[in-house]
């Protein structure tokens, strides 16, 4: 998850589970067998958002809902930001688009609804909290 200057760069995409559009923290899945996950996460933050990472620290890493599928996750923080070219590799992310939030507006996106996807959720809450 991307933090500049007190802002995280989130994209909002369709989500065709639940037929509508989220805001999330860029994420995506290890397509090289066996990447190590900050590779990965390097990866994804310049393929999403066109940025690259001086600086990446793993917050967590959880189980999504472990009472039906083994999907497991891994948060990172990345800072030190430069921009690079992104390339968008699916169809979702070929319409997705990036908005910048600040870090102190992330109680009211929650409280409100606007804010509902649960590892953007626990993300922005440990971000919070690392960089406090």
């Amino acid at each position: 998850m991307p933090v500049v200057d007190g802002e995280v760069i989130l994209v909002r995409q369709y989500r065709a589970a639940i037929d509508a559009q989220l805001l999330e923290v860029p994420a995506g899945k290890r397509d090289v067998s066996d990447e190590p996950v900050e590779v990965t996460a390097h990866r994804e933050l310049e393929e999403e958002v066109g940025m690259k990472a001086g600086a990446m620290v793993k917050l967590a890493e959880f189980y999504n809902s472990p009472g039906f599928c083994d999907e497991h996750s891994f948060l990172f923080l990345a800072t030190d930001l430069t921009p690079c070219a992104t390339d968008f590799q699916g169809h979702e992310e070929q319409h997705m688009t990036i908005e910048r939030v600040p870090l102190d507006g992330v109680p009211a996106l929650i409280a409100s609804g606007q804010l509902t996807d649960g590892k953007s959720i626990i993300a922005l809450c440990l971000a919070r909290e690392h960089l406090a």
